[in-house]
This record gives structure tokens, sequence and C-alpha cells, in this order.
């Protein structure tokens, strides 16, 4: 069993507890800010790694020593700190070894939807400037290397490591994970070029390595627009994930094994998972490379797991299982549901038809890395159903109107502003974006709309761009879809004044419905003007 080692830790100790009405930093827990970047996290006893080789097959002796190949292999590729390197394609083991390479050299990891296909793989790796792309042959119907040589012809008759391409001019390299290809490296390629010159220049490098440097880019879903690349830091990720396990009791639990279905290339998965991984030791259990809820409850049972996260999706789809009630789950004692909106009547059916009584919910946004509010797990049934918890330690939330802006009394709705270590850099190579979100003071704009008690426990009610206002009251489709999970009467102003029936829905590459398509639609079927 593997231990994690820190090299090098730096800590604040600046604890201030901010008590106003709606403004919260609640951190004095004992628990301190850690300015420290990703590369100090050495692994060499470290992450808990016995069971990635469930999926990949992999023996994983030293994973410190992979880590450190890989890295110098990425460097003697030509590959320098601050250049992007892309992973496209399911959980697999290269995922987490390629997202702790690239922190080693200082690379920016740009973290790539399995399921793009030409046009957005073409469109995130343009946008950031990727120089290098890591991915498999094939997944399932995703034909990788195929979209590759579609979007850039020349790599057939390139050099391994000297693509010049007319579409994605930044490109340079194409590591694939399990064949070889024509123009492409394969991964035993890059693991064998580092020889002791890079050896050496990583060893080096790492006095040039900041906490504040982008080490990680995030895209957006896109339910409302075209995905934007948000750039987080050493110090976003380390602390979020830090903060995340102790809120969920990894730094008291004991040998915590984690069943993580969800995908790495999205904050839950990469943070939550990889990250909370080197952070806590905790031991991380793929039940699959992509979604398969049968294969969530088997390695449930079959790892002996103690905790699971999922979006609120899958956790309706592993409660709807037929054969459900023949698996095991004694040992699974807690999860976080996250994501997406979670229905507390979802929450208490987890509870009831899964027997994990510690579920809580947690909430965030791409951009703030992701966690900002998450329930104890021996928080009441009420609030870990009914709310998303209190604020992360060091962070600082305010609920604002979103007209005046100004801060409302506790109890009211408004904005949710979040402010401190979790907030994002920027997005990539947009500064008009980036300002409209983030304001001079620190305080990202989620557009979410919410309130808190005197504890910070925090509601949800839905989207800024989502609210109707109609008799001059404010109407939240949230609170509409609870009354799907309760049925309990309903205020006669926030009955739909239309309903439409439809077939499909227009959708994000993750799944998610495009609400901005949507509404458009709505409107010009119904004859509408724009917001009226």
């Amino acid at each position: 069993m593997l231990q994690l080692v820190i090299v090098r830790l730096y800590t604040l100790t600046d604890c201030r507890v901010m008590t106003g009405q709606i403004k919260f930093s609640p951190a004095c827990s004992g628990s301190e800010l850690l300015p420290s970047d990703l590369k100090t996290f050495h692994v060499d006893s470290g992450w808990r790694l016995d069971k990635l080789a469930v999926i990949s097959q992999i023996d994983v002796i030293n994973p410190k020593q992979r880590v450190d190949q890989a890295a110098a292999g990425l460097l003697a590729l030509g590959l320098n700190k601050g250049d992007r390197l892309g992973v496209w394609g399911p959980n697999t083991y290269e995922w987490v070894l390629f997202q702790f390479a690239t922190a080693r050299a200082g690379i920016i990891l740009v973290s790539v939807n399995p399921a793009y296909q030409l046009q957005e793989v073409e469109f995130a790796l343009r946008k950031v400037g990727c120089k290098a792309i890591v991915c498999p042959t094939q997944f399932k119907t995703q034909k990788y290397c195929d979209m590759l040589r579609q979007i850039c012809p020349e790599i057939e008759s390139s050099s391994p490591g000297d693509i010049k391409s007319a579409r994605l001019p930044d490109l340079r390299s194409v590591i694939v994970l399990d064949s070889r290809h024509p123009g492409m490296l394969h991964l035993d390629d890059v693991m064998q070029a580092g020889s002791s010159q890079y050896v050496q220049q990583l060893q080096d490098l790492q006095k040039k390595l900041s906490f504040d440097d982008p080490i990680n880019i995030q895209f957006t879903s896109g339910t409302t627009g075209a995905p934007k690349g948000a750039t987080l830091s050493h110090h976003n990720i380390v602390n979020n994930a830090y903060f995340i396990g102790r809120r969920v009791g990894y730094n008291w639990r004991p040998n915590p094994r984690i069943c993580l279905p969800v995908p790495l290339y999205h904050c839950f998965g990469s943070v939550g998972g990889g990250m909370c991984m080197a952070m806590h030791g905790i031991s991380l259990v793929f039940p699959s490379p992509g979604y398969d809820g049968k294969a969530n409850l088997a390695a449930l049972e079959s790892e002996r797991c103690t905790f699971v996260y999922g979006t609120p999706t899958m956790y309706v789809d592993m409660i709807n299982q037929p054969d459900l009630a023949k698996y095991d789950l004694s040992t699974v004692e807690a999860g976080i549901m996250a994501g997406s909106p979670c229905p507390p009547e979802l929450v208490k059916k987890v509870v009831s038809l899964m027997g994990i009584k510690e579920i809580t919910i947690g909430y965030g946004t791409t951009e703030n890395s992701p966690v900002t509010f998450c329930a104890s797990p021996k928080d009441n049934l009420e609030r870990k159903s009914e709310t998303v918890g209190y604020i992360i330690d060091h962070l600082e939330a305010k609920i604002v109107d979103p007209t005046t802006r100004e801060i409302v009394p506790l109890g009211m709705m408004g904005e949710i502003m979040i402010r401190g270590h979790c907030v994002m850099l920027e997005y990539w190579g947009d500064k008009v974006k980036t300002e409209e979100c983030i304001t001079k003071e620190g305080w990202y704009k989620t557009g979410d709309i919410g309130s808190m008690d005197g504890y910070s426990y925090c509601r949800i009610e839905g989207r800024i761009k989502d609210m109707i206002i109609r008799g001059g009251e404010n109407i939240y489709p949230a609170e509409i879809e609870q009354f799907l999970h309760t049925h309990p009467k309903i205020a006669h102003f926030k009955i739909p004044r239309y309903i439409l029936f439809v077939t499909s829905y227009p959708l994000t590459i993750t799944g998610k419905i495009q609400k901005h398509k949507l509404r458009a639609d709505a409107e010009s079927q119904l004859g509408l003007k724009k917001g009226k």
C-alpha cells in the first residue's frame, strides 16, 4: 500500500473569520491554507495507485519514478514550461500519469472531453494552442486517431514529434497510448526519451515553478454558449482537493476506497479524484473507463469501496438498476453527489435504497476548481438533502441582488459570489469574458441564484439566465422541477404559461441541455420577442 510523501509544504497561518451577515470564511478549524504547488507532492510511495491497475493492467511499482520518466520524456519532445498538452480519452491510469507528469514539468494539462467530435476537439486544441495531445486509438465509437488525421492530414507524412498542421498550427506531437500509427508517437517512445540530460533538466526546472503558475485548463460545459477554457493554478487545485478531503473525512476515515465513475476530464474526477488521492492517500477504483451503472455496483461490492462519487443522473441510474438489491453495499459509508442540481428526493432515495447514510451534495463551478460548498457527512438529512452544505474553508461567499449588486439579508435570494483560493486565473485567451465574471476585488460571479443561512448553508434556486419574472414574482425552473419530485400544491403564478413538447433537446457534447438554444427555439415557435 502506498503512502503520500510531501517533499516541501508551505502554509499560511492567517485564519481570518469574516462573520458578517452574508460573507463567510469559517476556516479556523485547525486546517491551514496551502500555497503549495502540485510538483512538490512527490508520490514515490505515494499515490494509492493500487486499484488503477484494475483497469490499466499496469503493475505500478514506482509511481514517482514513472511520473518523472514521463515528465523528462515530455521535455525531450521539446515541450517547455507553459506549453499545453491535451489528454483526450476515458478514465485510465495514463490519464492520472500525465496529470502529474505535466505538473512536474510545468506543462499545462488541457482536459479534453473524451466525447468531443471533430468540431469540438479542433476548437479546444486551437483555442489553447496545444503543442501535444495524448489519446488512445479508439474508445467505443470514438476513433481518436482517425479524427486527428481528418483535422490534420499532414500527420501521415510527418515525422513523429514534428507535425506541421494548417488547422492546428501549434500541434507538434500526438502520443498514442495503445498502438503505433504513422506520424504519431507511442507512449513507450515518451517513456524512453527522457535521458539523463532531461532528467537533470527536470530537476533544475523545479526551482522555476511557482504555485501561482497555470497548471490545468478545463473547458466549461457550454450550456449557455461556446465552451471557455477555465485556467486553474497549482494553488487552486491543491487547496481545493485538500479542503474537499477534509470536509468529507479523508483525514480521519481509515483507508478510504473511492469508486470513481465520474470522468477525469472534469474537475469532479481530476480534483476530487486524482488530486485527493495525492493529497490524502486515498485509493481510487475506476469501475470502467466510461460510465457503466452495473460496473459501478459491481465495483462497490467486489472492491469493498467505502465511498462513491456521482452526478445526480448516475445515482438515478444506480438506484434504478433492476438487480440493485443483490449487491452487497454494506461497506459504502458515504458519497458525494454533484455536477448538476440534486433533488432532495433523490438524495433520500440514495440513503434508503443504497444505504449510503453519509451522502453529501457538493456545489461549485469549473471556474472555482471546482467545489465551494459541501455539507459534512455527519450533518442531518435535511441539511444534506435540501442544501449544498456550507462554505469550504478559507473561502468567502456573499449573496447579492442581481440588479443592484448590493448584499441581501440572510435567507434572501440573490446571485452567489465567491472569493478566495479557488477562483481561476482567467478564461484562457479571453480577457473580456474573464473581466465579466471576476470583479476587480476578486469576486467570482457564479450566475447562480441561491440563499444562505447564518451558518453559511446554501440553497441553490437556479440560474440567473433561467429566471422567469411573472406578475412581479421571480420564478426559478429548479423550483418547478422540485415540484415534479414531491407533488405539493404550487402557487398559481408558478404554473408555466406555455408548455412545449419536443422529441429531442439540443445537447452539449457532455449531454447537458443547451439552454440558450432551447430558449431561442421556444421563442421562435411561440412568436415571442427575446426575453419576453
